[in-house]
């Protein structure tokens, strides 16, 4: 008995590599990029004194992204909406003035610090999130992970059971494309994923005061294409499980490490370069960066068109390599039915 499930287990790989690849996983993600500590804060410093504030601007963990003389402190809120520094420094008063980008709670905790221990000497204001409220950048997070989980588990599931079921093979007898089964398949679960999006964001308003200060329209095109990606990730992992177990194996090695290493959790500037990247490839990471910046700092296209451009050919390749492999799991089916 215990050679014959040695023999099954070989032949099973989701589950050797559920027992082998998701230990090293969560020993790398949790040894790397387990951590809060902000190793670095970007920084731009305007105004009239722009210059001569940079050189006193040596502590080890700022760096000086941009200095213009010539802007004010409108530019520099301007910067910070659009995620291109984590504070700004504002010259050109008695003293100046350091605007923190609350959205980036453990980078704004670190500025903190350094501010605190500058005591009187400055000025300083947090903006986009005052009261350095985790749930204001948890939600927008969250949006995400809801849309995910959707994509992955239960569109993968839906479908490895209709095939179980006979379903699949009917409708390879159709005269229908492989696209449009895929399409009419995965509708209902985009209806019910836009709506998910909704209450969530309606709720997350309403219980924990999380702002929304940017487009409608920008967040619903991001939520489209976003969802629209991961259905198709959905749909990939279908055509090469057999049954649901196999599907929900494919489905967490797949969503863990988008929950870990997409800044929802751990910020992806606290983590090791090697670790970082692979949160860079991370459909979910985008999203985040997407939402985060229209409901908590009001951004706009401007300043959000690289992560949805990102998302777009994340959605492109995916979907597209999806159908592929559903066509070529039905079209074997197609020759036995004629």
């Amino acid at each position: 008995m215990i050679l014959k499930e040695f023999r099954e287990l070989r032949r099973d790989r989701r589950t050797v590599a559920m027992l082998v690849v998701l230990p090293l996983l969560l020993l790398t993600i949790f040894g790397f990029a387990a951590t809060f500590t902000v190793d670095h804060l970007s920084v731009v410093v305007v105004g009239p004194g722009a210059e001569q504030a940079e050189q006193f601007l040596t502590a080890d963990v700022l760096r000086v992204e941009d200095v213009r003389p010539d802007a004010d402190r409108a530019d520099a809120v301007a910067d910070l909406a659009a995620n291109r520094a984590d504070l700004a420094v504002v010259t050109g008063g008695s003293v100046p003035e350091v605007l923190i980008d609350g959205s980036n709670i453990f980078a704004a905790q670190s500025a903190n610090v350094l501010v605190a221990q500058l005591g009187d000497r400055v000025d300083s204001e947090i903006l986009f999130n005052p009261g350095l409220d985790t749930s204001w950048v948890m939600v927008p997070a969250l949006i995400g992970l809801i849309l995910t989980f959707i994509g992955t588990i239960i569109t993968s599931i839906g479908m490895v059971k209709e095939r179980a079921a006979g379903t699949l093979e009917q409708l390879a007898v159709m005269p229908l494309r492989p696209m449009d089964v895929i399409v009419g398949k995965i509708a209902p679960y985009f209806l019910l994923a836009a709506i998910d999006m909704v209450l969530v964001t309606v709720l997350g308003r309403a219980l924990f005061g999380v702002p929304f200060r940017g487009s409608v329209w920008l967040f619903a095109l991001a939520g489209a294409i976003f969802l629209f990606l991961v259905l198709g990730i959905g749909v990939l992992i279908s055509t090469v499980s057999q049954n649901a177990g196999q599907a929900i194996q494919t489905a967490i090695l797949v969503l863990l490490p988008q929950i870990l290493l997409s800044g929802m959790i751990f910020p992806l500037d606290a983590m090791a370069g090697g670790v970082r990247w692979i949160g860079y490839c991370l459909p979910l990471t985008y999203f985040i960066q997407v939402s985060q910046g229209v409901m908590v700092r009001g951004a706009g296209l401007d300043s959000l068109w690289l992560p949805l451009v990102v998302l777009t050919g994340m959605a492109a390749a995916v979907f597209g390599l999806a159908i592929w492999r559903f066509r070529a799991s039905i079209t074997p089916r197609r020759a036995v039915a004629r």
